[in-house]
């Protein structure tokens, strides 16, 4: 399973890219695989402010719908709309052109309470 390194995560299966003042967010690998084929996404608004812990996106899969947690607080500057035609992304680029928003983070520090790659591992069993 892929856990790239330059990443932190969150315990439900989010990562978070740090590029500056702009957080970008998506599923892990393993979250994906759990979901299996994902068929619908539903980013948060642009503008919407998200809470660390609450449900900010959702995502269909043909087993399930999932609710998609911010693993930080902040205001939405941009979601993935490529993910309303190929809501696939998800499972097929999920580190890369599977992200689902971006949001400018309010308290950066929350980034410390999230996990390293190793914790991470660690806690998907890998």
């Amino acid at each position: 399973m892929n856990v790239p390194a330059d990443l932190r995560y969150a315990k439900t299966h989010e990562w978070i890219r740090q590029e500056g003042d702009v957080v970008t967010i998506g599923i892990t690998d393993h979250a994906q695989a759990e979901l299996t084929d994902i068929v619908y996404a539903e980013p948060p608004k642009v503008g919407a402010e998200v809470k660390a812990g609450a449900t900010a996106a959702v995502v269909e899969s043909v087993k399930a719908a999932s609710d998609i947690y911010s693993p930080l607080s902040g205001v939405v500057s941009e979601v993935n709309d490529a993910l309303t035609s190929n809501p696939a992304l998800l499972n097929t680029d999920p580190f890369g052109q599977g992200w689902i928003f971006k949001i400018k983070a309010s308290d950066p520090s929350e980034i410390d309470a999230l996990l390293t790659p190793e914790s991470y591992t660690a806690q998907i069993g890998q």
